[in-house]
């Protein structure tokens, strides 16, 4: 059996014209006129012989064959007056197969080209199922169904412009009744549909695929609608404009040409920054626009020029329109914009100033090769755009505005989402009384009775590094003076003998000061004299080395940064990566229990995590969260390691890091601090724990000049044996896993001030 839809349906269709020949018949024996009752006959009797054009069938092929016969048939319904007016053609239901057209309908689809295939526009198989099925309810249950899906054919003409049709379809010589195998659901069944049109495997149930048949044909009419449709898709593609969106409209030209039924043409938009008094490009759109006239504006004109053209804009806002430009003014020809113009191949364009409340907010162009493409009747066409433009324009500035905020939020800022809710609290009240008129003064935000994890993933060595580095940078670049000054007169002596002085200072018994007079007298005295020898008659192999010499040279310092910029790099790299990978662990941190986590990055990365009740007050909370939140910061502290030793060979310096977690069982309170826009710990007796972590840094084993941390190694310290088991516990699991090694060292951590019986756990990674 063939299907004559291309898309899954509960219809199997046949081409009938049976009810149209049952309109014959009744003319031919009901008709009092007696030419029509002859004409309705010579029909009939010459369908005799055409047995399937009344009993129904689906061999599309008998179409064309028989396609004489049927315009002959069909002849009232297509008049032939009307034939280059109207755009017409018989059709089977809901599908793309069309015959019988107009002779208007045949020149736009030859105008379309021979390899176009004429379908519906944006509807879903599902749609399209559940869409047959209604059709089922309205004609054989006679269900008041008015169905609002418009259908559209997409057609485009011999420019390439894209045309939009509206088809209205007669469906008078059309019947639909069920097959044996047919399901004839009750009326609660079909009402329940109707509040279920999205449920496509409900409709399915109920109306299998081909269990109901669909005999006839339709009448097609198609309007043109192509301004209705684009303006329809502009409006929609300007909501678009969205700063978290990234996938912009690339239609967006194709439908400004369907539009202005200009087959040739770009369109440009740039935003008015008003505290700048400049233009700014729509980065999501950028790729996408064509600027010719703005970026000209933005390129070209001077500050006091732009400034002048906006005053004048925001006083005198109407559109420039130019139907074509070599019509304009000889003295405007003779500008620079109109070589602009011209080189662009720009011969008919508008400009179109946005206002909001008299203030500019935006400029569109548009422009086009097409000589008289833009005029008067174009720009009132734009009237009906205008309001969506304004409507995206302002959603854009709040967007934006939100979304910087949020960067701020995120970026600046220390009010983790865990915690905002509290701010969000007395911000309300805050808000709530100013409504009233009220005095309402904001109280500290504070969270009490938090247990704290603290982790550190620290680059070993990098202040010797550092300073290291340092000495070769200075010394590279007093070699670097002491060739140029061998190369000039007996002026440079003075300086040959100084740099003599800061290289032995360097290189013996550097002192606190150095690097600052050395820097001292290079802005002061040395790089003065060499700018002056480039400006005087001198050698060209001493410009050139004092050229070489200054492109080493950092302008912030005026000292040579090579060495130390590749140390800075490597650990802004290392730093980076492990910091990312810490945030996006801790998304399925937040899931075991939502806390308040910061992380900080200097060289190296720090956490701290604060857990309990008070952060998260309409949760469950029990001692088991604090072990889970446990294990997953030595689960990622141990990831985190495994990371770096993937990319330590990759550095430009080579690095070493080593992990520590401090295991702390008393509870804190922490309160933030507006002074410094953070959370801090509360209370003399919560600052024991800052002061441990802090002395904990470069904290030795017991008895030993030997570090606790160690490259390679992770390192747990803790109070009580209490805390041992747990980790040993948690070491065992990774042990399984092959995460960690199986040489666990207890260890004891020297006193620190007032701080004693700390002890430790160390292992190695696998």
């Amino acid at each position: 059996m063939a299907n004559l839809y291309k898309k899954d349906s509960p219809f199997q269709v046949y081409i009938s014209f049976k009810k149209y020949l049952d309109v014959l018949e009744h003319i031919r024996y009901n008709d009092r006129l007696e030419y029509r009752v002859n004409y309705a006959e010579s029909l009939i009797e010459s369908t005799k012989n055409f047995k399937e054009i009344k009993e129904g069938f689906q061999d599309i092929s008998l179409l064309e064959k028989n396609e004489d016969l049927i315009r002959l048939l069909l002849a009232d319904l297509f008049p032939t007056g009307l034939t280059h007016n109207e755009i017409k053609a018989a059709s089977i239901p809901l599908s793309n197969i069309t015959f019988n057209y107009t002779e208007r309908f045949k020149g736009i689809l030859k105008d379309a080209g021979k390899d176009f295939e004429i379908e519906l526009r944006n509807i879903t198989d599902n749609e399209f199922y559940v869409f047959c099925c209604c059709l089922i309810l309205q004609s054989y249950f006679k269900k008041d169904i008015k169905s609002t899906i418009p259908f559209y054919y997409d057609i485009p003409n011999n420019q390439g412009i894209m045309k939009h049709y509206k088809i209205t379809v007669n469906s008078d010589f059309t019947e639909i009744y069920p097959t044996e195998d047919a399901k004839i659901p009750p009326d609660d069944v079909l009402d329940m549909l109707l509040e279920n049109l999205s449920d496509f495997k409900l409709w399915k149930k109920y109306f299998p695929s081909q269990s109901w048949i669909l005999k006839g044909f339709t009448i097609i009419s198609l309007v043109d609608c192509t301004s209705e449709v684009a303006l329809s898709d502009l409006k929609s593609s300007m909501i678009e404009i969205d700063p978290e969106n990234m996938n912009p409209n690339e239609n967006l030209t194709e439908i400004f040409k369907s539009y202005f039924d200009i087959p040739k043409l770009n369109f440009g938009l740039m935003t008015f920054n008003k505290k700048e008094q400049k233009l700014d490009k729509l980065p999501i759109y950028e790729s996408l626009l064509t600027n010719h006239i703005l970026d000209f504006w933005i390129n070209t004109f001077d500050e006091e020029t732009r400034k002048n053209t906006f005053n004048n804009l925001n006083h005198n806002s109407k559109p420039i329109v130019v139907s074509n430009v070599n019509n304009l003014d000889e003295n405007v020809k003779q500008l620079p914009s109109f070589s602009i113009l011209k080189d662009n191949n720009v011969n008919s364009f508008m400009v179109i100033p946005i206002m909001k409340d008299g203030e500019l907010l935006a400029i569109m162009e548009f422009t086009s090769p097409i000589t008289g493409g833009f005029n008067g009747l174009k720009l009132k066409k734009l009237e009906f755009f205008t309001d969506m433009v304004l409507f995206s324009l302002n959603r854009f500035y709040f967007e934006k505005n939100y979304q910087i905020e949020a960067i701020i939020q995120r970026e600046y800022t220390t009010i983790h989402d865990s915690v905002v809710w509290k701010f969000r609290n007395e911000a309300e009240k805050y808000f709530t009384a100013s409504l009233g008129k009220k005095m309402y003064s904001l109280k500290e935000i504070s969270f009490k009775t938090l247990t704290p994890l603290f982790g550190v993933s620290d680059i070993r060595a990098s202040s010797e590094k550092r300073f290291n580095l340092m000495l070769e940078d200075l010394n590279e670049q007093i070699g670097h003076l002491k060739d140029i000054l061998a190369l000039t007169n007996s002026e440079s002596e003075k300086f040959l003998l100084a740099l003599d002085i800061f290289e032995s200072e360097l290189n013996n018994e550097i002192k606190a000061d150095t690097e600052q007079r050395f820097q001292r007298l290079l802005r002061e005295e040395l790089h003065p004299f060499l700018q002056g020898k480039l400006e005087v008659r001198t050698s060209r192999e001493v410009k050139s080395k004092i050229k070489d010499y200054f492109s080493s040279v950092f302008a912030q310092t005026d000292l040579f940064y090579n060495h130390r910029k590749k140390l800075d790099d490597s650990i802004t790299l290392v730093n980076r990566k492990l910091a990312d990978m810490l945030d996006e662990s801790q998304i399925k941190a937040q899931q075991i229990f939502p806390h308040y986590y910061e992380r900080f990055k200097s060289d190296g990365v720090e956490h701290n995590l604060y857990i309990g009740q008070t952060i998260a007050p309409d949760l469950h909370y029990t001692s088991k969260v604090v072990h889970k939140l446990r294990y997953w910061q030595l689960k990622t502290i141990c990831k985190m390691e495994h990371e770096f030793q993937s990319f330590k060979q990759d550095l430009p310096v080579p690095l070493d890091f080593a992990s520590l977690i401090f295991v702390y069982n008393e509870k804190i309170d922490i309160r933030f601090r507006m002074d410094e826009k953070r959370f801090d710990v509360d209370g003399a007796y919560n600052s024991y724990y800052e002061i441990i972590k802090k002395r904990l840094d470069k904290a030795h084993v017991k008895d030993s000049s030997e570090r606790i941390t160690a490259p390679g190694k992770i390192t747990i310290v803790y109070f009580g044996m209490e805390n041992q088991k747990e980790y040993l516990d948690y070491i065992s699991k990774l042990q399984k896993k092959g995460v960690l090694q199986h040489d666990v060292e207890f260890l004891k951590v020297e006193d620190l001030q007032g701080i004693t019986g700390l002890l430790a756990l160390r292992v190695s990674l696998a």
